[in-house]
C-alpha cells in the first residue's frame, strides 16, 4: 500500500538524519531556545510533531495518532524511542504521549492572549530538512470564538505537512497554541489553555472513550480517501458512513475534508451539512467557511453565500478567491454593495484582474440552470 511505503520512507529520512535540531535558527533567541522541547514523531501520520510539556510527557494532535497505541519519537541526535498514547476522552484534536526519560531544558512560560500585532512562530518538524525548524512569523487572523470550547486560533504563521502537533509561540518563546492544520496562508492552532482540560480527561479510566474516538478518526479518514480516489458513483451508505464517522470524530478538520470530498463528487447538500457542522463547532474557521461558499456557489445558491462572504471579506480583504466570489455572488444575488466592495478591494490588491471583474458586473452572464446534487446510488 502507498501509505506503508510513504511511512517507511518518512521514518528512514528522519532516523538517518543525525543533526536534527542542530542547524542555525533564524528566529528570535527565545524562540530558538525552545526547539529542544519540540520533537518529530511518526504514528498514524508518517510525519508529525509533538511538544514536550514536562519531563516524559508530550502533547500532539489526535489526528497524528488516530487509534494507534504508540508513536515513535525522534531525538535531535537521530535516536528514537516509543511513546505510549495516554487514553483520553478529550473531544478536541489533542492527545498526550507518555515517553519516560525524555527531557528538555527549561519550562514553558504562560503566554498572554495574542493581539493582532503579536508575532507568532511555528516551531515544528520540517520533513524536507530533517530537523526541528522555526518558521517565518505570522500574525493573528481571529481569536477562538467565544462560547465554543473547541474553537481554534486562526493565524498566518506558516506551517506545512509534518508540523501538526508542533508549537505556536510568541517572540518570547511562550507557548500560545498547538499547531493543527491549515493552508493557503490560513492556519489554525488549538489554544495552549486546552492542555489543562486534556490532562483532566486523560488516563486509564478513559480507555473506552479513547478507543471509540480514535477508531472514528481512522474510519473517517479512510472513507474520505476512498471516496476521493474512486471514480465510481458514491452510494448512499458510503455517504452516510462518512457523515457519521466524521461527526463522531468531532474533528473540525475532518468535517472540512468530508465536505470538500462530497462537494467535489457533486453531493452538495451532504457537503453543505458537513461544513455547517464544522462552523457550528468553530464559527471563526476561515477554511470551513470558504469551503461552504465554494459548495454553495457550485449549487448556485448565491443568496445563501452572501452572509458568509461578508464575514470572509472582513478578515481576508486581500484574498483573491474571496473577492471573486463576492463579485459574482453579489452580482447574481442582487447584492450590489457586496459586489462593489469586492471590486474596490480587487482594484487595490489585484489591479490587473479588476477590469475583467468590472466587465462581469456591468454585463453579467446568465446563470446556468441549477443542477441537482449527484444522486447517491
Amino acid at each position: 500500500m502507498m501509505i506503508v511505503r510513504v511511512f517507511i520512507v518518512g521514518l528512514w529520512a528522519l532516523a538517518s538524519t543525525p543533526a536534527l535540531g542542530q542547524a542555525a535558527c533564524d528566529g528570535p533567541a527565545p524562540v530558538c531556545a525552545i526547539k529542544d522541547r519540540v520533537y518529530a514523531i511518526a504514528s498514524s501520520d508518517p510525519a508529525a510533531s509533538a511538544v514536550l510539556i514536562e519531563p516524559g510527557l508530550l502533547v500532539t494532535n489526535r489526528h497524528a495518532v488516530a487509534n494507534n497505541p504508540r508513536a515513535q519519537v525522534f531525538r535531535p541526535d537521530g535516536s528514537e524511542l516509543l511513546a505510549d498514547v495516554v487514553p483520553t476522552a478529550y473531544a478536541g484534536d489533542l492527545v498526550l504521549l507518555s515517553a519516560p526519560g525524555l527531557t528538555g531544558s527549561g519550562a514553558w512560560k504562560p503566554a498572554p492572549e495574542p493581539r493582532p500585532d503579536t508575532d507568532l512562530f511555528t516551531v515544528a518538524n520540517d520533513v524536507g530538512r530533517g530537523r526541528i525548524r522555526v518558521y517565518p512569523p505570522g500574525r493573528l487572523l481571529s481569536p477562538p470564538a467565544a462560547g465554543k470550547p473547541l474553537a481554534r486560533l486562526h493565524h498566518t504563521a506558516r506551517s506545512q505537512p509534518g508540523n501538526s502537533g508542533g508549537a505556536l509561540v510568541d517572540a518570547e518563546g511562550r507557548l500560545v497554541a498547538i499547531v493543527t492544520s491549515g493552508g493557503s496562508g490560513r492556519f489554525e492552532a488549538i489554544p495552549a489553555t486546552e492542555i489543562a482540560r486534556l490532562r483532566a480527561l486523560s488516563g486509564p479510566d478513559h480507555a473506552e472513550a479513547n478507543r471509540r474516538i480514535g477508531l472514528a478518526y481512522r474510519q473517517c479518514t479512510e472513507a474520505i480517501d476512498q471516496a476521493a480516489a474512486s471514480r465510481q458513483a458514491m452510494r448512499a451508505p458510503h455517504i452516510a458512513f462518512i457523515a457519521e464517522r466524521c461527526r463522531t470524530s468531532n474533528n473540525r478538520q475532518l468535517l472540512d475534508l468530508a465536505g470538500q470530498t462530497l462537494g467535489r463528487r457533486g453531493h452538495h447538500a451532504d457537503a453543505i451539512a458537513m461544513f455547517e457542522a464544522a462552523l457550528d463547532q468553530d464559527p471563526g474557521a476561515l477554511n470551513a467557511r470558504l469551503g461552504l461558499v465554494v459548495t454553495l456557489h457550485l449549487a448556485q445558491r448565491y443568496q445563501d453565500e452572501l452572509a458568509h462572504l461578508r464575514r470572509l471579506i472582513a478578515v481576508l480583504p486581500r484574498d483573491l478567491q474571496v473577492l471573486r466570489f463576492a463579485i459574482q455572488a453579489g452580482t447574481w444575488a442582487g447584492d450590489k454593495a457586496l459586489a462593489r466592495e469586492g471590486l474596490t478591494l480587487m482594484k487595490t490588491h489585484h489591479p490587473k484582474l479588476a477590469p475583467l471583474a468590472e466587465r462581469f458586473m456591468n454585463a453579467p452572464p446568465p446563470t446556468t440552470p441549477r443542477r441537482s446534487s449527484a444522486p447517491a446510488q
